[in-house]
């Protein structure tokens, strides 16, 4: 493992500026919320170097346990710091638990196979759960113990409230007081409360979005990611609000609207609450592809009208092995989050994920994430680019298949082949 230096300062727009925030934190750069960054020094590690630092936080690898049920109280959180994830998001919290009702059963599940067979591989998630119904005095509480116990490890709160600006305020002071190292706002859960101006219903609406994050960034002294909903026609349009905003970093993507099938026998759909159904959200391997685009689609647009030092993307979706996670860094994310993949396989499953990372980095001689991270970003275009790629490609192959023209381009090398090229068809 590289040794690490805090007298590393990355220099450029770096250097614009100092402060402490409320907790005392020195930070770094044009946000005030943004602390020192951490590298790693020129001692050559032997193994890959699977640390980032993101907006200031320094992780020991770029795997996050997703907002949600991985993330719902102190005994599953400190399961997580204890396995070995780089960050821990808690599930969504707001300022009213009482107003949270969740119904069982609020869980559906896809399978590969004929006719869904039980014995199938679960390929598609859905869920209609709601965010924490737990007391906010309880979940704040935790976060402080979690923080006190590990306070070198990143604990970020999710949180989201009403239309309403000094609830945002209330809710954002409160949670910050735990000492939680960032906060993740939750414009995308797309079940439940829609009608109180909560999760989607702001995501989809970028003037209601811009007000909001106005709200929260002008109150927040720690870093802000904006969580997005796929359930949209152009993700990049509220990720550019949320950056132009004031966040610090966007999170991709939330679950997708669904309606996982309906019961050919009793002819109602799932999940099945007392005869009925609600649309959900939907997640895992089968949702990993959505996310590919949506998380493209965004970090194209960062690298264009925003400076990448100063902004992050956490990319979700699908995540189950360490190439899933390789694509989204591919793609230009700094970090991943896990969630479904959690509930399916266990805490356990950072271990292999980080493996699997560090054997694909062995392979392409990478030895840190920043060595690939966006590298495949690149090679993505438009239709009518690709058009003209490839018949320029082709004109190129013909020009090579007429072969050698007359003697004097016999090079010595190679008579077989050169002489073949001037054979007549």
């Amino acid at each position: 493992m590289a040794s690490l230096s805090m007298t590393q300062i990355r220099a450029g727009n770096w250097a614009s500026g100092f402060g402490l925030n409320r907790a005392g934190k020195v930070q770094v750069g044009p946000s005030s919320r943004v602390g020192f960054k951490v590298f790693a020094s020129e001692t050559q590690a032997t193994e890959p170097d699977l640390s980032v630092t993101v907006n200031g936080l320094h992780m020991p690898n770029p795997f996050v346990i997703g907002s949600g049920p991985p993330g719902t109280n102190y005994t599953v959180m400190k399961r997580a710091f204890d396995e070995g994830w780089g960050a821990v998001i808690a599930k969504t919290v707001s300022l009213d638990a009482a107003k949270v009702i969740n119904v069982t059963p609020r869980y559906a599940r896809l399978r590969a196979g004929a006719n869904g067979s039980a014995k199938g591989e679960i390929i598609g998630w859905e869920n209609i759960e709601l965010i924490s119904d737990r007391p906010l005095e309880t979940m704040l509480k935790e976060f402080k113990q979690l923080k006190e116990e590990y306070p070198d490890r990143i604990l970020i709160a999710s949180i989201m409230e009403e239309y309403n600006k000094a609830a945002w305020e209330e809710l954002i002071d409160r949670v910050e007081q735990t000492g939680v190292d960032a906060i993740e706002i939750n414009f995308s859960c797309p079940h439940g409360m829609p009608e109180r101006k909560m999760g989607a219903a702001v995501g989809q609406d970028c003037a209601l979005l811009e007000e909001v994050c106005g709200w929260i960034n002008a109150k927040a002294t720690i870093p802000v990611w904006a969580k997005m909903t796929p359930n949209i026609t152009d993700i990049s349009q509220p990720a550019r609000v949320s950056l132009s905003s004031g966040c610090e970093g966007v999170s991709a993507i939330n679950t997708i609207m669904s309606v996982m099938g309906i019961n050919l026998n009793t002819l109602r759909p799932e999940p099945c609450v007392e005869g009925y159904s609600t649309p959900g959200g939907y997640s895992a391997k089968a949702v990993h592809p959505i996310a590919l685009g949506k998380v493209m689609t965004i970090a194209k647009m960062m690298k264009s009208e925003f400076d990448s030092e100063n902004y992050s993307l956490s990319a979700i979706g699908g995540v189950e092995t360490g190439g899933d996670a390789a694509e989204f860094i591919l793609l230009g994310a700094n970090t991943v989050q896990v969630c479904t993949g959690v509930m399916m396989h266990g805490y356990g499953l950072v271990k292999k994920l980080c493996l699997e990372l560090k054997d694909f980095m062995k392979k392409h001689n990478f030895t840190t994430i920043e060595n690939f991270r966006g590298v495949s970003l690149e090679y993505f275009t438009t239709h009518t680019e690709l058009v003209r790629r490839q018949q320029e490609a082709i004109q190129k192959r013909k020009a090579i298949k007429k072969g050698l023209q007359s003697d004097k381009d016999w090079t010595g090398d190679g008579f077989v082949n050169e002489s073949e090229s001037m054979v007549s068809n």
